[in-house]
């Protein structure tokens, strides 16, 4: 029996699912684009570090924490879904979806995810949001260190968030439920 060939759509993603990325290192397939980014810096782990310890101590909801989960997202048309691994993943803890995950895992139960730019902030600012509003992931939190803010975006719809409020280094922003508490910034200062 004969079998279909393979569209170009099911080779990049077979190639990337059987990608080797050196230690430290991860890929990420965006929008049909293999990208693969270097461990981050000091800086960007203590950003990470600062609203992990606060969302810890005040979130209304007891939430679980990855740092490297990665998750399979929409894309639009008949492509494959995007594969992106988020600075932060946030879900509630009753849920315990990180428990038996697999290494790439649906949006589904996902609160927020926080990226804080680095090389490609575009990638940051402008794919990744899509790809997060596509997934359906309800707050996604950048940390822009170009820009010196935080940007929260919000209340998904299609692939773009219908609200966002962008606050300077310093000042405080209102995380929505299930979060439901005030991040404050001035650490990152």
């Amino acid at each position: 029996m004969a079998h279909e060939p393979f569209t170009q759509e099911e080779i990049l993603l077979e190639g990337f699912l059987a990608l080797g990325t050196p230690e430290g290192f991860r890929a990420e397939l965006i929008e049909g684009e293999i990208v693969v980014t270097p461990p981050p810096d000091g800086e960007h782990e203590d950003y990470i570090s600062v609203i992990l310890r606060q969302v810890i101590r005040k979130s209304a909801t007891d939430m679980d924490f990855s740092g490297n989960k990665g998750l399979k997202v929409p894309r639009g048309g008949l492509c494959v879904r995007n594969h992106v691994i988020p600075d932060g993943t946030f879900a509630p803890r009753e849920l315990r979806l990180f428990r038996e995950a697999e290494s790439w895992m649906p949006c589904e139960g996902v609160s927020m995810v926080v990226e804080v730019t680095s090389t490609k902030a575009d990638r940051d600012r402008e794919t990744k949001r899509h790809c997060y509003a596509s997934g359906g992931i309800p707050i996604y939190l950048l940390v822009d260190r170009e820009k010196s803010s935080v940007t929260l975006f919000n209340e998904p719809e299609r692939a773009d968030y219908r609200e966002s409020v962008m606050i300077p280094f310093g000042k405080s922003i209102d995380l929505p439920a299930p979060f439901s508490f005030t991040l404050e910034t001035a650490d990152f200062l």
